[in-house]
């Protein structure tokens, strides 16, 4: 094992490996925490789909979760483990259990798109001379030493896949990796599944009646996302009670993430000592994002850290749908302001109302137009199937061969 870490360490990273004798079909791990319905694990499940269909054999190792059968109806192989877990001796278990695994299957590429399962999947593809490859995927605080010890393994991939300018840059600054070595791969949306057209009306009054909307004619606007305190709901709950001052409460503002809980049951009594009750709705995550899309008048995402990149913000254009984003992180990358949506400074609730006030007060004709320019500015820049095949395309250079191309 020592020989082989030896000689994979030596390589020159941005070469090709050369391809093993005898090579079965390119085969992919990819690492994470859980599979619920995060951008993290839906990207996850995305590129597995890809490496499937294109001629590979995909492997996800997680704790599992809701998007499991995803992956199953994609043909995907995945291994159940506490890869969760950020207890050190769970990762170092979860590093055997790995090494075993790329051993056993005679995996190429290792994928890790998380910190605690990254040092596992590190350690194994290091031990079993792999090549490791890494998605930066959120902005990651970093104080204190051993916290920004912790992070750094995300910059170890080689190469370190960032999801957006703002994070190649981060990645760079902060853990000094080199240009080379950095690979921006916006997501994305899928255009066939985030249309309008797409979304049938037995979809979007099935997620109606979930919410209660069925008989409510209120525009409405959207805010999705796992519910907690830097995701912003509560400046939307504010910004929700300085509109419904301004024009009464002919609009709904809808929260939509996870199962509510204790930060459900806080957004909802701050709605009511606001006096907004009737104008904030909280409701659980939701599996079908196309049709709750396609039921707003406007998508808001008011992260008050900057996203990484910011999957709302690019659903919500794809459906053509005017976004609200915060004026930081991803978002500036995405949304246009004025054209697709607007962007306004993180925590300024005044500038959050403003912007609603605008959306919603926006004619017919004005709200398709921006529609179109921001579904426009999807399809040239943010789909999924151009994340697809710039991702192969790094498996295929780190394993040094393509997909398709194997011997029996």
């Amino acid at each position: 094992m020592e020989a082989s870490f030896t000689a994979s360490s030596a390589r020159d990273d941005n070469a090709p490996s050369p391809a093993r004798e005898g090579a079965k079909p390119l085969t992919v791990l990819q690492v994470l925490p859980r599979l619920d319905l995060g951008g993290v694990e839906r990207g996850a499940v995305e590129i597995a789909r890809a490496v499937a269909e294109a001629g590979g054999r995909a492997i996800v190792a997680s704790a599992g979760g809701r998007l499991e059968g995803r992956l199953a109806a994609a043909g995907v192989e995945h291994v159940f483990g506490p890869f969760a877990s950020k207890g050190p001796l769970t990762i170092l278990s979860n590093a055997r259990r790995l090494e075993t695994l790329i051993a056993a299957e005679d995996v190429d590429v290792v994928h890790a798109r998380s910190r605690a399962p990254g040092w596992s999947a590190l350690i194994a593809a290091r031990r079993t001379g792999r090549p490791f490859v890494t998605t930066w995927h959120g902005v990651y605080g970093g104080r204190g030493p051993l916290k920004r010890l912790y992070n750094a393994v995300m910059a170890k991939g080689r190469p370190v896949i960032a999801v957006s300018g703002f994070i190649a840059e981060m990645v760079a600054e902060r853990h000094g990796v080199p240009p080379d070595q950095i690979v921006t791969i916006p997501r994305g949306a899928d255009m066939a599944a985030f249309s309008e057209e797409a979304v049938s009306a037995a979809r979007a009054i099935a997620v109606a009646t979930d919410w209660g909307l069925v008989e409510d004619p209120r525009p409405v606007a959207l805010l999705p996302g796992r519910l907690s305190r830097w995701k912003g709901q509560e400046d939307f709950v504010e910004a929700a009670a300085r509109l419904k001052a301004r024009r009464g409460p002919d609009f709904l503002a809808m929260i939509v993430g996870d199962d509510g809980g204790a930060m459900g049951e806080r957004l909802l009594r701050r709605a009511e000592a606001l006096g907004a009750l009737d104008v904030v709705r909280v409701a659980a995550a939701c599996d079908d994002m196309p049709a709750a899309y396609k039921l707003a008048a406007v998508v808001v995402s008011a992260s008050t850290a900057p996203e990484a990149f910011g999957r709302v913000a690019v659903e919500g254009m794809a459906m053509g749908r005017p976004v609200i984003a915060t004026d930081h992180g991803g978002a500036r990358e995405t949304v246009e302001h004025e054209r697709t949506g607007w962007l306004y400074p993180p925590g300024d609730v005044a500038a959050l109302a403003e912007a609603l006030d605008r959306a919603l007060s926006l004619d017919a004709s004005a709200r398709a137009h921006m529609g179109m320019a921001g579904r426009a500015r999807v399809a040239n820049l943010f789909t999924v199937s151009a994340m697809q095949q710039r991702t192969l395309a790094v498996y295929e250079r780190v394993a040094g061969r393509r997909f398709g191309a194997w011997t029996e």
